[in-house]
C-alpha cells in the first residue's frame, strides 16, 4: 500500500470520526440542544402560546402617551380563539384593536397573530401610571375565548 493511499485512508477516518462526534449533540429525543430555552417573555397554556410579550413605554419619563403591548400569539388547537382581554397588573383598561380595525382579534386554528407593528392588531394602554417604567417586570394576563 502506498503512503499517499494510507494518508488518504487516515484522513477519511479522522473526518468520519469528527462528523460522528459533532452529530452526537443533536441525536435522540433527549439531546442537549433540546434543553436550550429562548431568552424572552414566553408562556403557554393549553393550545395557546405567547412569545415575545413586551410592554413598550414612551421614550421619556416626562412624555405623555400610550404604552403598547407587543406579542406573538399562537394557537395550536383545532378551533379559532378570540383575544377577549389583556390585563396589566396595577394598570387600567387596555384597548385591543384588530388589524382591520373592526371586530375582534382572532387567532386562527393552527395559526398566529402578531400584536404591534404596522398593519397588525394592536393593544394600547392609553393612560399608563407613573409606576410603569422601563426595565420593570410586570404581570400581563391575556384572556381568550376558551
Amino acid at each position: 500500500m502506498s503512503s499517499s493511499l494510507r494518508r488518504g485512508a487516515s484522513a477519511a477516518a479522522v473526518i468520519a470520526f469528527s462528523i460522528a462526534s459533532l452529530a452526537a449533540c443533536g441525536a435522540g429525543s433527549d439531546a442537549q440542544t433540546l434543553e436550550v430555552k429562548p431568552d424572552n417573555a414566553a408562556t403557554s397554556v393549553g393550545n395557546i402560546k405567547i412569545q415575545n410579550a413586551l410592554v413598550i413605554t414612551q421614550p421619556d419619563a416626562k412624555a405623555t402617551g400610550p404604552a403598547v403591548i407587543s406579542a406573538t400569539l399562537f394557537n395550536s388547537g383545532t378551533t379559532a380563539q378570540t383575544l377577549d382581554s389583556i390585563g396589566l397588573n396595577g394598570e387600567g383598561a387596555i384597548k385591543i384593536t384588530p388589524a382591520g380595525g373592526k371586530g375582534q382579534v382572532t387567532v386562527p386554528a393552527g395559526g398566529s397573530v402578531v400584536l404591534g407593528g404596522k398593519d397588525n392588531a394592536s393593544a394600547a394602554l392609553t393612560s399608563p401610571s407613573a409606576a410603569l417604567t422601563d426595565g420593570s417586570v410586570r404581570k400581563v394576563t391575556f384572556g381568550f375565548s376558551e
